[in-house]
């Protein structure tokens, strides 16, 4: 069993509820998605068995809160990381899980050795594809059993439909979670500023709680 791995590597977490956080990351290779906005290009990787990633994993020795799996899509290689999850439990970690949030069943598969699922909303005004809230409200349910929370990425053609709609998939599912509104890091302006402010009175006029969390590696200049 192997899985195609693109990197791995320690750092701060940039994104979402525990950015600042010290983890290892495991970069998956490979996605089922094309968002207009991805700004992560991956043209390499390295093919590993669990016993491989486990023992690269090993070599770091500081004190992390938690494995981050992110991709790419982690939950493409299911069979491969439900091993991995175990074995990275026994060894005293917590499993993070960056996703994009529309493989529930792959999910499901899993979710008993994840900790914390940060759990991407796709709009499709920003990403530029069709629609896919009744995938993202199966993964919330089943996420839900776990510490989750959701990401949606805002640019300036976002429209307020699209957020109102995933304001809907939240409140029908799990109406505690928090949204994280984050800028698109290729249009950070005024304008995009103000979309995003307005967007997060919207959210608290519908009783959803939610922040505005731009990538924050980006600003503070780490990987």
């Amino acid at each position: 069993m192997k899985a195609r791995i693109s990197e791995v590597f320690d750092s701060i977490q940039g994104e979402g509820l525990y950015f600042g956080e010290k983890q290892i990351f495991v970069r998956f290779f490979g996605c089922n998605l094309s968002c207009r906005f991805c700004d992560t290009k991956l043209d390499r990787f390295r093919e590993y068995d669990p016993e491989e990633l486990i023992n690269e994993i090993d070599t770091y020795e500081d004190s992390y809160h938690s494995i981050s799996f992110t991709g790419g899509e982690p939950l493409l290689h299911k069979e491969f990381l439900s091993k991995v999850l175990r074995l990275t439990h026994q060894a005293g970690f917590k499993n993070y899980l960056e996703t994009n949030g529309t493989l529930p069943g792959e999910l499901e598969s899993v979710i008993d050795g994840i900790d914390i699922v940060a759990m991407d909303l796709k709009l499709p005004s920003s990403t530029g594809m069709g629609d896919l809230w009744g995938l993202h409200k199966k993964f919330l349910k089943i996420a839900s059993a776990k510490d989750v929370f959701l990401k949606a990425i805002i640019c300036q053609g976002t429209s307020e439909d699209d957020l109102k709609q995933a304001l809907e998939v939240i409140k029908s599912v799990n109406g505690s979670a928090m949204l994280v509104l984050q800028p698109n890091s290729f249009e950070n302006n005024q304008t995009l500023i103000e979309k995003l402010e307005n967007f997060k009175n919207l959210c608290r006029d519908e009783q959803v709680s939610a922040c505005i969390i731009p990538q924050m590696h980006k600003v503070m200049g780490v990987k």
